[in-house]
């Protein structure tokens, strides 16, 4: 996807340019490598552990989300030092402290060692947050969303990407070791991301600290409709937290689930059915983003319903063909999801500092990552691989009936004023 229509929506025209073009196009190939690392090599950390004291791995479901832990602790911190002492700085604070975790991995000879090196991998880290802080300090409205949806592209690209690598390189370069290497491309990152200016809250008409207290929660406009109106933040996280929680919850099990119902499949084809929904939002994303600018909230109902439909299909999936259709369906919704999330998002920035608010949005998004993780673990041991996603249809069909309260009211009411 691309930001090259960025310019010509409407309700940005008329607003000075915080960063043009080809400078968000650098911040997203910077936080395109910084994810690249950071979720490359936790898969093979089954692999990595037994040269550490655990022969059998044991620990490699609690080291997983280690770094998913404490990037929710910091990211509340850095969100408001970063509004203190500038985007900019924060956000190379946060490569760089990627780049000196994953030497202190590469490095480590030990469990206990290398358990702290992804501690301050997730503490030091938080490009996410500081990455969407820096933008949102210098975009505004439909430039803002479409630039988040960017970055999502960005992180959805690495996931596919990035494990793929890891494993071609394993026959040569040892996982463990692979961190290393891996060091070195938020190092790159962060020296490109020093050229960048430090942005300009006055270019994108807001940035500083809120100043409405809003409660409505019955308008689904566009954001350049809003901007006496921010969205309301609870909404926003709650929405966040639930949608996180739904589609992480199938990742964990999702290939003991296609192996225990096709049998003989191959890694790749599991691999393939992994990232289906992935590449659904590299597909669409940028046409979702035109299509439901102005009414997010109906968006955010349907990523909702498609998710809870894909999810309770891989419930009854039994063959290849029906994997891939609830896969799609899957993509689907983690595309309207997390579009329309980003639209949100945007309007929920106007008039707010940014860096404290894309803080906090990542320890919401990161709880809801950490309690899908808890509660598949629990759900699969107790009742089976299927567990989990029956799960997350039931949070994702709660989540989608809230959702759509938002938009009817609001038709109504708009058909009896006609």
């Amino acid at each position: 996807m691309s930001v090259d229509t960025l310019p010509q929506h409407p309700g940005s025209a008329t607003r000075p340019e915080g960063l043009g073009r080809r400078q968000v196009h650098a911040v997203a190939a910077c936080y395109f490598v910084a994810s690249f690392a950071a979720l490359g090599l936790p898969p093979y950390l089954t692999a990595i552990l037994p040269a550490l004291g655990d022969p059998q791995g044991r620990w490699a479901g609690v080291l997983y989300i280690v770094p998913t832990v404490f990037s929710a602790l910091g990211a509340p911190l850095w969100g408001r030092l970063a509004d203190r002492f500038g985007r900019k700085r924060l956000l190379l604070r946060a490569q760089l402290g990627l780049t000196v975790s994953f030497l202190l991995a590469g490095a480590a000879d030990s469990l206990p060692a290398f358990t702290l090196a992804l501690v301050l991998q997730g503490f030091l880290g938080g490009t996410f947050a500081a990455t969407n802080g820096y933008l949102a300090a210098a975009l505004d409205g439909s430039k803002l969303s479409l630039a988040l949806t960017l970055m999502q592209g960005s992180a959805r690209a690495a996931l596919v990407a990035a494990p793929i690598l890891v494993g071609a390189l394993s026959p040569w370069i040892d996982p463990h070791r692979q961190y290393l290497l891996m060091a070195v491309l938020p190092l790159t990152a962060a020296l490109f991301l020093s050229l960048l200016p430090e942005p300009d809250p006055a270019a994108r008409g807001g940035g500083g600290p809120a100043t409405d207290t809003s409660t409505d929660t019955g308008s689904d406009r566009a954001p350049s409709a809003a901007a006496a109106r921010p969205a309301p933040i609870g909404l926003l996280y709650t929405f966040e937290f639930v949608f996180v929680f739904a589609t992480v919850i199938s990742f964990p099990y999702l290939i003991s689930l296609a192996q225990e119902r096709l049998p003989g499949v191959s890694g790749t084809t599991t691999g393939i059915l992994f990232a289906l929904p992935h590449l659904c939002y590299l597909a669409f994303a940028a046409r979702t983003h035109t299509a439901f600018l102005a009414r997010p909230h109906a968006g955010i109902a349907l990523g909702f319903g498609f998710v809870a439909l894909g999810l309770a299909g891989h419930a009854a999936a039994h063959s290849l063909v029906a994997f891939v259709a609830v896969r799609l369906l899957l993509g689907a919704g983690l595309t309207l999801g997390l579009v329309c999330l980003s639209v949100l998002a945007a309007e929920a920035a106007r008039g707010r500092a940014p860096g404290r608010m894309f803080g906090t949005l990542e320890f919401v998004s990161k709880g809801g990552a950490v309690a899908a993780g808890a509660v598949a673990a629990l759900a699969n041991g107790r009742f089976g691989a299927a567990a989990p996603v029956l799960v997350g249809t039931a949070a994702a069909l709660l989540a989608a009936t809230a959702a759509a309260t938002l938009v009817f009211p609001t038709r109504i009411r708009w058909s009896s004023r006609r």
